[in-house]
């Protein structure tokens, strides 16, 4: 009787402790535009950002963290609020409207907005390292809609993560973009003075 007791409360200890593990509430972090103004005067013109692409490896809800050269590690309680092509997508708007000092910027098609550029971004790495930081390995290119014109270019950026926590991942990250925001600001501005 003794033994079958301590039985049925050691399998209600593991029903307990597993029902704990499974509601640990998830975490959802976002990306967000941190780009400040250059000083350079307004660009009044249309923008459209997207599609962006990222790779399949990183395209998880879950935050995906390298944890050595040929090793990752998914956390299923720290999640991205939508997905990282979304994401990015809207991060790199908001950087341009404060870059390019206009609020005509979209990232999905519109009606009544003709956009004068659009933006495509083909990331080649998303890397996330606890007590590291962010690394960002992009490929993009500014499509100019009248004329064909196309300027593209590269951004590798890395940014230290100012912390160890998975806030301070996605600021790190965030920076980065800031950083590729930046350079798709400065081409689109040397196109249209190329169009002047």
């Amino acid at each position: 009787m003794a033994c079958r007791i301590l039985r049925l409360i050691s399998i209600a200890i593991v029903v307990v402790a597993a029902c704990a593990c499974s509601t640990t509430p998830a975490r959802f972090y976002t990306l967000d535009s941190t780009a400040t103004p250059d000083g350079a005067p307004p660009a009044h013109m249309a923008v459209t950002v997207g599609p962006v692409t990222v790779p399949a490896a990183v395209d998880q809800p879950e935050f995906v963290v390298q944890v050595a050269s040929n090793r990752v590690e998914l956390d299923e309680f720290n999640r991205w609020a939508a997905p990282l092509s979304d994401s990015i997508a809207s991060a790199v708007a908001g950087d341009l409207m404060v870059l390019l000092g206009t609020p005509d910027v979209v990232t999905s098609p519109m009606a009544n907005f003709s956009p004068a550029y659009l933006v495509t971004i083909n990331v080649q790495r998303f890397e996330s390292t606890r007590n590291q930081g962010a690394l960002l390995d992009a490929v993009w290119a500014v499509h100019q809609t009248a004329g064909g014109a196309v300027r593209s270019g590269r951004t590798v950026a890395q940014e230290a993560a100012q912390g160890d926590s998975y806030e301070a991942l996605a600021a790190a990250h965030s920076r980065a973009l800031a950083r590729m925001s930046g350079d798709i600001a400065a081409a689109i501005r040397a196109e249209a003075r190329n169009n002047l």
